[in-house]
């Protein structure tokens, strides 16, 4: 939910009572008229704060959390072991794989991640669904659209699209019975540290799967990415011909 104009003004005075308007702009690189046109419309996003709160050196979890909205995320429960693995990447798990093969299969028989090369931050491609699918018992996106008044197939959408609005990602988390911060790291709203997650979470969290767990997901993931990629074959080829039929 985007934050009240009121109230963000009120904590923009707290934090930086001095600083004019310009000078908040400039420091967070946001445009002065894209602010003004979120004050005049009384809804802040949430990234908006975010970005400011940074350029502050502040913390934008906790800043986040002063809000009504998002007092939840005060203290918020840590990630779950799934959450963490839903955010890594497919070519990192596939790297994993390759890396705790024998020699004789072309790997390096890597158990403790010795010479596997370091992850890629978070997000990646396919995150928001990665982290709604780790979570799900098989109804959750029936209590999410319940909750929220938002439609089952406009929520599948979003997770294609690899989308979902920081309050859509709390209400998730909150029907999820899971912590808050897993959703915005997933969202790229906040980054793994911001987030207060350990620099390793994600590593330690992929050492701790066994051999047949981590080829058995990545496969899982593989399988989601070619279904994916013949989707979009399929739609180019659409468009190929209507332009062709277009002459």
């Amino acid at each position: 939910m985007p934050l009240p104009a009121k109230a963000f003004q009120l904590w923009l005075h707290g934090v930086a009572p001095s600083a004019s308007t310009a000078d908040i702009c400039r420091i967070s690189g946001i445009k002065r008229t894209t602010l003004a046109q979120q004050l005049v419309r009384g809804k802040v996003a949430e990234n908006t704060l975010v970005s400011i709160s940074r350029a502050l050196k502040r913390s934008p979890l906790e800043d986040l959390a002063w809000f009504d909205s998002y007092t939840e995320l005060s203290g918020a429960k840590a990630p779950t072991p799934a959450e963490l693995v839903s955010q890594i990447a497919t070519m990192d798990l596939l790297r994993a794989v390759i890396s705790r093969s024998s020699p004789a299969y072309g790997g390096y028989g890597d158990a403790g991640s010795a010479l596997t090369p370091e992850l890629s931050p978070a997000p990646h491609a396919t995150s928001v669904r990665n982290w709604v699918d780790a979570i799900d018992d098989g109804e959750l996106r029936h209590r999410v659209s319940a909750a929220t008044g938002v439609a089952p197939q406009n929520y599948s959408a979003q997770l294609t699209a690899n989308r979902l609005s920081p309050e859509l990602a709390v209400a998730t988390a909150r029907a999820a019975g899971v912590g808050f911060t897993g959703g915005l790291v997933a969202t790229g709203l906040l980054t793994e540290r911001e987030a207060g997650w350990a620099p390793d979470a994600r590593q330690v969290a992929l050492d701790a799967l066994s051999d047949g767990d981590l080829t058995a997901l990545a496969g899982e993931r593989l399988q989601s990415l070619g279904k994916t990629l013949r989707r979009q074959e399929h739609e180019h080829e659409q468009t190929k011909k209507i332009w062709e039929n277009l002459g």
